[in-house]
């Protein structure tokens, strides 16, 4: 059987980009308001798929069905699911936000089993169990910092992105055999999630000093347009298209180990054996939710 080399390369890049997108998140929030760097990201990721789009002649309206279809993706994984991780990293630590994010494969297998996307068995129900042990790991010797208004805010906000993200994962998935054009498509829903956030950000931050904003968070907002939205996102869309959504949502633990280490590496985070031991238990729930023999 030939390999589709295009899709290992897609697969490897969603693994490794989105696990940086968790530092380049916490960097761009160190100066710049949450709503603007969403929007402004997703901005520039929009201009750039339309300077290819008008390129290569392939612009055009894509139909007012299509549009809602775009649309709805575009608020539950990006305007949502990017806006909230992005407004709960200001309160909580890279690492741990990947971490907790990781409880999105499990979401999106029970989400897939429960609209018949993927079989329902014993053995998933035990990979999410673990998987859920080792979130709960995390916090065994600081149950009582939850109840701290910060870092209760930021677990919620987190909690609604990963609901969101999954969703969105089966959604897209559900609907990726109509997928004719990834670029057009995805142009439009980083347009409307850019309308969206501008506005959001306007509401909540209305008088704002951009004098304020580093060059160290304006570098991280670009590398996140490019990087996280338009080569991460495209490569998103190709991968589900061929394979399932749970195998595309798993590469979440690739990414939980890649920005734990960029967390210690590049911000001084903490990794402690709660940490090392939590992340094992979670990357065994999901080998065991979607392990298959030959």
């Amino acid at each position: 059987m030939k390999r589709d080399y295009k899709l290992f390369f897609s697969l490897v890049v969603v693994a490794i980009v989105w696990g940086t997108t968790y530092l380049g998140i916490r960097v761009a929030v160190e100066t710049i308001q949450p709503w603007y760097v969403t929007s402004i990201r997703q901005g520039i990721a929009a201009s750039l798929i339309l300077l290819y789009l008008l390129s290569k002649k392939q612009f055009q309206w894509i139909g007012w069905a299509n549009f809602v279809l775009q649309m709805i993706p575009a608020l539950m994984m990006i305007v949502i699911a990017n806006g909230f991780t992005t407004i709960a990293e200001q309160t909580l630590p890279s690492g741990l936000t990947s971490i907790l994010s990781a409880l999105s494969p499990l979401v999106v297998y029970l989400s897939s089993s429960a609209i018949g996307i993927q079989k329902f068995t014993v053995k998933g129900l035990i990979g999410v169990l673990v998987g859920f042990i080792g979130v709960v790991f995390i916090f065994k010797d600081g149950l009582g910092d939850i109840l701290d208004p910060n870092y209760k805010t930021g677990i919620l906000f987190l909690s609604i992105a990963i609901l969101s993200w999954s969703l969105g994962t089966v959604y897209t998935k559900f609907h990726s055999s109509k997928v004719t054009n990834i670029s057009l498509n995805l142009f439009y829903q980083f347009a409307i999630a850019a309308v969206v956030q501008l506005v959001l950000a306007r509401t909540f931050h209305p008088n704002i000093d951009m004098n304020l904003w580093s060059f160290r968070s304006l570098m991280a907002v670009i590398y996140l347009a490019v990087f996280g939205s338009v080569l991460a996102f495209f490569c998103y869309y190709y991968a589900i298209k061929r394979v399932s959504a749970i195998e595309v949502s798993v590469l979440n633990y690739i990414n939980t180990v890649i920005a734990v280490f960029l967390g210690w590496l590049l911000l001084d985070e903490v990794i402690t054996i709660d940490f090392i031991i939590a992340t094992a238990l979670i990357i065994l729930g999901v080998f065991i939710t979607n392990y298959k023999k030959k």
